[in-house]
């Protein structure tokens, strides 16, 4: 299975969109930068104060986004790779803005993302969102009709049966039919349950869809439909995604390109292929490592791999280790890891990594580390 090519015209001549609302319904978008990316996230952190003690005397900071920077170009999809606790979630809450960032910058289409105060609602229709859950994200005492419909009365103000018309067209994308309209939630499989959410969030033609892990609740089957639903939905309307999951397979199916995170840090990014076939990053050895496959041989190399790594867990964001955050874990870690910070450099394949054993040796950039073995075959 491999990932997905990069578009090289999102938007282009002959994409199809369908589901356009009458234009006078439509609110007119704010002034929108040349040139710039759909999505530019600079240094963005979230922090959250936690009190616990008597009367809350004791507090204490959660690190749980540490820096993060990465672009999402219009028609791609980013995904965001992690184990549990790796801050993948909290990353995707904060540029829907359902959560405060302390400090960085979000720009939708160059414009700062904190200018839209007063205009959300502009800013809910250009970005949405498909949660993990698809039972606890729709209502369970709303009919199908109202939960895709209910946006587009208070976006577009869409009644009546130009509202139930349109709603029709969108589940129809979809793979629904007009009969599911007034069928409630609990009425419908877990895989039609997600397709459901992800009409209500394409009713809207937002430019940006946050995926917070939205098959890690399906069946195998089930996900590939969803997964393979997605982008035909991408190819025809031309959304981006950022696509945040802890499966690597998964996410090579769908992205363009993924950024790996650790501890709320990015600390790889770059063409999907890339990263699978010749992680940089020790921790995303890590993950390759750990993922399931079937074939014998490879099953037997990666054990041989997992043996190798030493049995921690991962550090808590109260108290993050000094200097780079996974030392505490890898094998290769030196005096410099423990002491400092690694920064961002490029390497050969296209992307980053921030590791400082990429000026350690005389390996290549990008090619995976001796003790990993040969991830191309993998």
């Amino acid at each position: 299975m491999r990932g997905r090519r990069r578009p090289a015209a999102p938007g282009r001549a002959g994409t199809r969109r369908p589901l356009r609302a009458p234009r006078r319904n439509r609110p007119e978008r704010g002034l929108v930068v040349a040139d710039a990316p759909l999505l530019d996230v600079d240094d963005l952190h979230v922090d959250f104060r936690v009190r616990r003690g008597l009367f809350g005397a004791a507090s204490y900071t959660v690190h749980a986004v540490a820096g993060v920077t990465f672009r999402i170009e219009r028609g791609e999809t980013l995904g965001i790779v992690g184990e549990s606790g790796s801050g993948k979630s909290t990353l995707g809450r904060a540029l829907l803005r359902l959560v405060d960032a302390t400090r960085g910058s979000i720009r939708l289409e160059g414009q700062e993302v904190r200018e839209f105060k007063g205009r959300m609602l502009d800013f809910r229709r250009d970005l949405q969102v498909i949660f993990q859950d698809p039972q606890a994200s729709l209502n369970p005492s709303m009919v199908v009709a109202d939960i895709v419909g209910e946006p587009l009365t208070i976006h577009f103000g869409l009644r009546g049966r130009e509202r139930d018309a349109r709603v029709a067209q969108v589940l129809e994308r979809v793979g629904l039919a007009t009969y599911h309209l007034e069928r409630y939630p609990s009425e419908f499989s877990g895989g039609q349950r997600q397709r459901i959410a992800v009409a209500r969030a394409l009713a809207l033609e937002p430019r940006l869809i946050v995926c917070d892990e939205p098959v890690s609740a399906l069946d195998v089957s089930t996900q590939s439909q969803a997964i393979n639903l997605l982008e035909e939905l991408q190819e025809s309307f031309g959304i981006a995604y950022l696509f945040i999951a802890h499966d690597l397979a998964v996410v090579r199916h769908i992205s363009h390109r993924v950024g790996v995170m650790y501890l709320g840090r990015i600390v790889e990014l770059g063409p999907v292929e890339r990263v699978h076939d010749r992680p940089a990053h020790p921790y995303t050895q890590m993950l390759l490592a750990a993922a399931p496959v079937t074939d014998v041989a490879t099953q037997r190399q990666r054990k041989a791999i997992r043996r190798q790594l030493p049995a921690t867990e991962l550090p808590s964001p109260i108290d993050p280790p000094s200097g780079c955050p996974f030392h505490t874990r890898c094998t290769h870690a030196m005096d410099v890891c423990r002491r400092e910070m690694p920064e961002a450099s490029p390497i050969d394949g296209g992307g980053w990594v921030a590791c400082h054993l990429q000026s350690a040796g005389p390996r290549l950039a990008g090619a995976p580390l001796d003790t990993m073995g040969d991830y191309a075959a993998l």
